[in-house]
């Protein structure tokens, strides 16, 4: 193996540009400490008709002021009623963004523009189309729009709706499907998105101490408890999925040894990333890696569509969430569908107890992705590491290849880099929480105040925009035929047998025992009636 510099591929790598995107964006919303707004101009829907009823909520619900309004209320100056041009805001400064990655990283960039064009434009319609009040409203507040019925999807309704326009272009538009390819990356979107998601972690404890000092540690305190319980969680089912599907794929289906051990990263670990490291750690032919990653991706479409409404509607322990976020993130192979797994189970979660309570209980937006990621984010922590192990165990024992010496570095350039960028966002905001926060004085209430102001636009729309690149993109990418192509036989018969009778079980039981009786502050109490 050839020894590399330890910042190789800092300006060539998705996981080093996810790092920068996000934390590059976060530096420029804390401008609003010293009263200048940079990211003010961030696109955001609200939930909207097209005629507002009488006795309804006025503009904030018609059609117009759908985009941007969100942000025209807190923003300043320049930004205040920017409305429907924070699309084309949106559009200009990220587009900017995402082509000097996508220059540094090499790709076709007349390619990539054009792509990420139609791909921006048609993830904003949908996003836009998805929040219409019968989509995302729900019974508690359908009756400002008129309604005497609505879907009560939430935010999960456009998620939902870019995946299924994704698929048809991805299955039925194969040309289009291909030519946008460059710019679908659902890999770096959803990266990005998590670096991002640091912010809302760190933003959080914030936001609530705006309404109770208590509850603002109450959510800090619940941090710190996922991110411990996420580390131990992960461990164990390290020690317990990577065997169990590593002897499912030789013992019953007899899989050659190499071939076992990528199916064991793909399906055990994180998906596409850990079936790529593990297949150059025991050198797999590169067809095999290539075949568990198009199973790991369409797999993880599935489990997107099954699993969020499952936890929902068939968990018994509605008042245990956090255990079927972990879950999810110990069972959902790609950082894209976990997360955006995890986006969409949150928004359904927070809708049905908020219905179920009739507005008694509500949860802050976001917790339970963050408890999906938690446990992901640890498992792509451990992806070189145990790379690494691998390739030590093949090169040492299996294949007795003693001369051949694998550098310590290999843990570093496999390890996933956008995990920096996640935690350095959380702790960051945390540490300003618990400097100028914690005394309480009018000072640190103004100071916290400018943090918020500038956090907002990150951690909501940017991370919500990307989630919803994500989804888009991830249908654009996935061809339903590829599972042909990928042996359709034993391969897709462990990766069945090893998730749903093995991973999935053993993920829930393994969640229960770290994340139950986590409990979500109840930020109804301190919410205005009719907010």
């Amino acid at each position: 193996m050839t020894e590399r510099k330890w910042y190789t591929g800092m300006t060539t790598q998705e996981d080093w540009w996810a790092v920068w995107l996000g934390v590059g964006f976060f530096f420029l919303s804390l401008f609003n400490i010293a009263g200048i707004d940079l990211v003010g101009w961030i696109t955001y829907p609200t939930k909207w008709v097209f005629s507002v009823p009488e006795g309804g909520k006025g503009a904030v619900g018609h059609a117009f002021y759908a985009l941007g309004k969100k942000y025209s209320v807190t923003a300043k100056g320049f930004y205040k009623g920017l409305g429907w041009w924070s699309v084309l805001w949106t559009y200009v400064v990220f587009t900017i963004a995402t082509c000097i990655g996508a220059a540094f990283m090499k790709w076709d960039l007349k390619r990539f523009f054009v792509g990420w064009t139609l791909i921006y434009f048609m993830t904003i319609a949908t996003w836009f189309i998805g929040h219409h009040a019968f989509i995302a409203a729900n019974k508690t507040n359908m009756h400002k729009y008129g309604l005497s019925f609505a879907l009560s999807l939430g935010g999960g309704g456009s998620f939902i709706l870019a995946l299924i326009i994704g698929l048809i272009i991805g299955n039925f538009f194969k040309g289009f499907a291909n030519y946008l390819s460059v710019a679908a990356k659902p890999e770096w979107y959803i990266k990005t998105a998590i670096v991002t998601l640091g912010v809302k972690l760190g933003y959080l404890p914030i936001k609530l101490a705006g309404m109770s000092q208590k509850l603002g540690k109450k959510a800090a305190e619940l941090t710190f408890e996922m991110f411990f319980a996420g580390a131990m969680a992960t461990i164990v089912a390290y020690m317990v999925f990577w065997p169990g599907v590593y002897i499912i794929s030789r013992l019953i289906f007899k899989l050659p040894r190499k071939t076992a051990a990528v199916l064991g990263s793909g399906i055990s670990i994180c998906g596409v990333s850990a079936a790529v490291a593990t297949g150059g750690a025991v050198k797999a032919k590169p067809v095999v890696s290539i075949m568990v990653a198009a199973l790991v991706v369409v797999w993880a479409v599935i489990e997107m569509i099954i699993l969020p409404g499952f936890f929902t509607h068939v968990w018994p322990k509605t008042d245990d969430p956090l255990v079927a976020a972990a879950a999810m993130g110990l069972a959902v192979k790609t950082d894209g569908a976990d997360a955006a797994a995890g986006a969409m189970m949150d928004e359904f979660m927070r809708t049905k107890i908020e219905v179920d309570t009739n507005g008694a209980v509500k949860w802050p937006e976001g917790i339970i992705t963050a408890g999906a990621v938690m446990t992901k984010v640890w498992i792509d922590m451990f992806i070189g590491v145990w790379a690494f192990v691998l390739a030590m165990v093949w090169v040492y024992r299996i294949e007795r290849r003693p001369g051949e010496r694998v550098p310590a570095s290999e843990v570093w350039h496999r390890f996933p880099k956008f995990v920096i960028g996640y935690f350095f966002c959380w702790f960051f905001l945390l540490a300003l929480y618990f400097g100028p926060g914690k005394a309480g004085a009018p000072e640190a209430k103004a100071f916290l105040k400018s943090v918020k102001a500038g956090a907002v636009p990150v951690e909501k729309g940017m991370r919500k925009l990307f989630f919803m690149l994500t989804f888009m993109s991830l249908g654009i990418i996935t061809d339903f035929k590829k599972l042909k192509e990928a042996q359709f036989g034993k391969m897709v018969w462990v990766y069945f047998v090893a998730l749903f009778l093995f991973i999935i079980p053993m993920a829930i039981i393994i969640a229960y025992l770290f994340h139950h009786g986590m409990q979500i502050p109840n930020i109804a109490e301190y919410v205005k009636p009719g907010a």
